[in-house]
């Protein structure tokens, strides 16, 4: 068996894994990297693979966020052919996601060239598109969805099962066992990992009790985040400044996941009278359709998120929510310049509505900006995190005024402790664990903590495109 890891190893972003057996050859995952300038070359590097694609026999998806799926129509543009498989809500969401991408790319490749014919140059140096909105469109018909709990038998030597993950809607690990001569060895993919008890979601399903491989995800291996209760309290401090100040707090927050997990905190808050009633627009199509797309998937919501949806119905005018879907609608959002929260994609403040609302808040210092996720290196988000005074957005200077919170208690990615008490539920050590999907600093830090907390062994961190044979 072989290994390649084509990304997320040393990073964030970009999970993409090779795995070949015997005759089979299948993909984990086939995501986008993200994160500026280099983020953008590595994608354009990216764009032949370095291998066939056309001898890949299947693609397992773990989830639907673009760092691991971002790459899927580019791969199919490429001469794949087969069969993607993920869970129902999952295929829901890149009904949605893949599309959205694509738009994204061309919009900001015509951006570029107004941009350079504004300032008399040619159209030397644009970034085309990695794919259209037709391509992605077309990609979407090799999904297959798979439900939790199912075996699968994707090729005749491989059966693999998706177990719920608890990251965002529709997230899954993975459980594949490959048949070999005599015995057969079972491989575990952690996806991305979310933090038990949080609200919206049901917690991840513990592994099995053994492996033979195991690939962990390590965003936050080196950290713990803040308690709920910490986050709330921050949340309810931003909130209160904001409007005592006369200001607007505008909430960077992922579509898909965390702009639902924000509206469930804020309407509970308001429930638990710890802040007054109030209106919140969600400015973002994708962020409205998502939270269809969650609505129509009740069964895997918490108790206490149906409860609450519950209480909501019965007082709508304790908060209530409009969906912003029109574009003059939402450039009518940037003339409010005193009460509103916005909770606007995308996350890391690299594309979409978000920008224009920071462009319109961050110089004015009664505003708040909450950070409410991770923020991958190089985008906006991080730099608004790290303390930048200034930063650019549309090429234009935009000095940082307003007031920038950062909290960890929301996020959808489980910290050191949460990812050391799922490892525990291996009732021993895989063979060989790969620590990936983290900065270099916290895949480190966590493959250090698994030896010393754990015991284990043979825990090592992979290189960005290193094959390993096993």
């Amino acid at each position: 068996m072989r290994l390649t890891f084509l990304g997320a190893a040393g990073e964030v972003t970009g999970s993409c894994t090779l795995v070949e057996t015997g005759d089979t050859r299948f993909l984990v995952d086939c995501g986008m990297f993200q994160g500026g300038p280099e983020a953008r070359q590595k994608n354009r590097r990216a764009l032949d693979f370095g291998f066939d694609v056309r001898k890949i026999d299947f693609v397992l998806l773990t989830h639907a966020h673009i760092d691991h799926s971002g790459l899927l129509p580019r791969l199919t543009m490429l001469g794949y052919k087969g069969p993607i498989y993920a869970t129902p809500a999952t295929v829901d969401l890149l009904e949605v996601l893949l599309p959205d991408s694509a738009h994204i790319q061309e919009k900001e490749a015509e951006w570029q060239l107004r941009n350079r014919h504004r300032r008399g140059k040619g159209e030397r140096g644009i970034s085309a598109p990695l794919y259209s909105v037709v391509q992605a469109i077309a990609t979407l018909s090799q999904l297959e969805p798979v439900v939790y709990g199912q075996w699968l038998e994707p090729a005749e030597s491989v059966v693999v099962r998706f177990h719920e993950a608890g990251h965002i809607l529709g997230s899954a690990w993975l459980e594949i066992a490959l048949k070999g001569e005599g015995r057969s060895r079972r491989l575990v993919f952690s996806g991305d990992l979310g933090m038990p008890a949080r609200p919206v979601l049901r917690d991840p399903e513990s592994p099995p009790a053994t492996a033979d491989v195991l690939l962990i995800e390590s965003t936050y291996g080196d950290r713990m985040h803040r308690s709920l209760a910490e986050t709330e309290d921050e949340i309810v401090a931003a909130f209160e400044r904001t409007r005592a100040a006369h200001g607007n707090l505008i909430i960077p927050a992922f579509a898909v996941g965390r702009t639902q997990e924000m509206i469930y905190t804020l309407a509970d808050l308001v429930r638990r009278k710890r802040i007054a009633p109030f209106k919140v627009y969600v400015d973002s199509p994708m962020a409205n359709t998502a939270t269809r797309i969650t609505l129509a998937h009740q069964e895997l919501l918490d108790a206490e998120t149906r409860e609450l949806m519950a209480w909501q119905q019965a007082h709508p005018d304790k908060i209530k929510v409009e969906f912003v879907a029109d574009v003059e609608a939402s450039k009518a959002l940037n003339a409010i310049r005193s009460g509103a929260v916005i909770v606007s994609a995308s996350g890391m403040c690299e594309a979409g509505r978000i920008k224009y609302h920071l462009r319109e808040n961050l110089s004015r210092s009664e505003c708040s900006v909450l950070i409410t996720g991770f923020q991958a290196a190089g985008t906006l988000g991080r730099r608004l995190v790290d303390g930048a005074r200034l930063v650019h957005i549309f090429g234009e200077p935009v000095p940082v005024r307003a007031r920038i919170y950062t909290v960890g208690g929301l996020s959808a990615h489980a910290d050191q402790g949460a990812l050391l008490d799922w490892l525990g539920g291996f009732h021993q050590a895989p063979g060989q664990t790969f620590v990936v999907h983290g900065e270099a600093g916290a895949s480190a830090n966590f493959a250090g903590m698994i030896e010393r907390r754990l015991g284990w062994s043979n825990v090592r961190l992979p290189q960005p495109g290193e094959s390993v044979s096993l």
